[in-house]
């Protein structure tokens, strides 16, 4: 089992069942030749990626990445939703997780190869294929 557990959340289900009707709603507008119904349609889609990230924000949706067992299920609200998650481009656009402006950046200088993990295999190129 995947330490993962990716979109087992209220906001991820509640955003699959709107998308759905939204996206069947767009394609009946599609059967039927019907413009206003796909357009209805495609907005019901743009209401549930709001509906969504409205939920993934007030802590009904989990950050990315691996998360301990205990806070795999579902009904399990996320404590650091305030706080905003590092690697979530939802927290991002919603102005979380930033860093403070009087936090020094890290500076960002490359490692030299001799300074890698003890026991560390260089990487080499290896072709992709017999032109190469």
């Amino acid at each position: 089992m995947s330490l993962y557990d990716e979109g087992h959340t209220i906001a991820g289900w509640t955003g699959v069942a709107i998308t759905t009707v939204g996206g069947s709603v767009a394609g009946l507008g599609v059967c039927t030749s019907s413009l206003p119904l796909v357009g209805a349609g495609l907005a019901v889609v743009v209401v549930s990626a709001l509906v969504t990230w409205a939920l993934h924000l007030s802590g009904w949706g989990k950050p990315p990445g691996v998360r301990p067992r205990d806070q795999w299920g579902m009904r399990v609200r996320d404590t650091q939703a305030r706080e905003g998650h590092e690697a979530c481009v939802g927290c991002r656009l919603a102005g979380r997780g930033r860093k403070r402006s009087d936090e020094a950046p890290a500076a960002s200088a490359p490692v030299p190869v001799s300074a890698a993990a003890p026991g560390a295999i260089p990487a080499e190129s290896v072709p992709l294929s017999p032109v190469e």
